[in-house]
């Protein structure tokens, strides 16, 4: 028997099962006390090896997903921004709109919660290991912009084209020359109706002319990104001045 049981771990070790490993004796002994069967036990053993590299599974997708940091929708305070549809943003932490290859347009001034909510979605895509990335808009831009340079272009448009999430955070609030215009039109084309984006925006429909330059690029942009999309608008108060006007009202 011990020279089984120490056959029985060296192999679980060599096949790096180390929490089979450590488990290996509490589960012997619970199948022993309980009268179960091989593969009773078997179930029980494999479990605690999987739901280990499941969870390393998840900390590794939210790892790769770039987030500005780790605020999930539980962190939000609804209160504070009383027109955001609450169930609708549930909504989209059921991930529904991935499925559906859709997009979400967070449209709002400087600080209003986009960029939370935004990233509260892609965790929640990212824990149920969908490929997600983030990305600042200007940031993506500039690796476009370099690839480009170095004619890599297509392998970096397939790059950011892979994810079956892209949230592309704070477009318009750096200046897009005609250049940047084109490269942005090419990958929100080849996503269209492939992946679903998420951006967050504090520049109005109308004014996307502004920013593209080419009002053509611009309205093409706009029919690719918001034929299959939920727009969220938020007016209200900023979260950074928060805390600083309710010391007023205190």
């Amino acid at each position: 028997m011990n020279s089984t049981y120490t056959q029985l771990v060296k192999n679980l070790e060599y096949l790096k099962m180390k929490q089979m490993v450590n488990h290996l004796d509490e589960i012997i002994d619970f199948t022993t006390k309980n009268n179960l069967s091989f593969v009773d036990a078997l179930v029980k053993l494999t479990s605690y090896e999987i739901d280990f590299k499941e969870t390393n599974m998840i900390k590794a997708m939210v790892k790769v997903g770039a987030f500005p940091h780790n605020k999930e929708i539980k962190d939000f305070d609804f209160e504070f921004q009383p027109n955001i549809n609450r169930d609708q943003i549930l909504d989209f932490i059921s991930l529904r709109f991935i499925e559906a290859k859709e997009n979400i347009v967070f449209l709002g001034s400087s600080g209003v919660g986009k960029t939370h909510l935004a990233t509260s979605i892609g965790i929640a895509a990212a824990k149920q290991r969908y490929s997600t990335y983030f990305i600042k808009c200007n940031d993506l831009l500039q690796q476009l912009k370099r690839a480009k340079l170095e004619n890599r272009l297509d392998a970096r448009l397939k790059h950011f084209n892979k994810y079956k999430l892209l949230i592309i955070d704070e477009l318009g609030y750096l200046p897009i020359d005609a250049e940047d215009s084109k490269l942005f039109f090419q990958l929100i084309d080849m996503r269209y109706e492939n992946k679903s984006t998420i951006l967050t925006t504090n520049i109005n429909f109308n004014s996307w002319d502004d920013i593209f330059y080419d009002p053509i690029i611009a309205n093409a942009i706009l029919d690719r990104i918001l034929h299959h999309a939920h727009v969220v608008s938020i007016s209200g108060n900023s979260y950074r001045l928060k805390d600083h006007l309710r010391q007023e009202d205190n």
